[in-house]
């Protein structure tokens, strides 16, 4: 089992102190780091007080080793996606039930109908489902670990055509990617 408390945590942009302060009953930055770094035992009880602090499920606070998770593979800058240099665990909303894996495009400068701060959720399909995704936007990889993001508009054979979502951008064409990730839920926070 694989300890998320520290990567949640972070994703929230709370300090050990923080974390401590918003547990019920109220903890030390110290016990707090100990239950992240495994120095403590994570008990059910603890999991349930760091988990409301959080405001998530208790299981998520933890994962198996063995089983696929979704996870933060790029972000849309004022330039385009660009791939991040160590893919991050991403945090779960819901249950999202389906076939696929799940990967996430955060988005730090507001681009199309996104806006700074969005995480955008989707599920990977392979290249020969790219008709069911017409019309929506996705984001594929490209060589040399970059991606493309966009509506997808155009599919002929292994080839697919992006638009991407900034004004007067031109369409971008990609050969046989690996696979392609089909927007499926927009988290925006207020």
């Amino acid at each position: 089992m694989i300890n998320r408390i520290r990567a949640i945590r972070k994703d929230r942009g709370m300090t050990l102190a923080e974390l401590a302060e918003a547990c019920d009953p109220k903890t030390t930055a110290q016990t707090i780091g100990r239950l992240e770094t495994g120095m403590r035992n994570l008990s059910l009880a603890w999991m349930e007080r760091i988990a409301a602090a959080l405001e998530v499920d208790p299981e998520t606070l933890v994962r198996s080793d063995g089983n696929a998770h979704p996870q933060v593979v790029a972000s849309l800058t004022p330039t385009g996606p660009e791939a991040l240099p160590t893919p991050l665990d991403a945090i779960l909303p819901a249950d999202l039930a389906g076939e696929g894996q799940l990967v996430v495009l955060n988005v730090e400068a507001a681009c199309g109908p996104y806006l700074a701060g969005d995480q955008v959720w989707l599920r990977q399909i392979d290249l020969q489902d790219a008709g069911t995704a017409v019309n929506r936007d996705v984001l594929v990889p490209r060589p040399g670990g970059r991606f493309a993001f966009g509506r997808l508009i155009d599919r002929q054979g292994s080839m697919i055509g992006l638009l991407p979502p900034k004004m007067g951008a031109k369409q971008q064409v990609v050969d046989a990617p690996a696979w392609i990730a089909v927007c499926e839920m927009l988290i925006r926070r207020l």
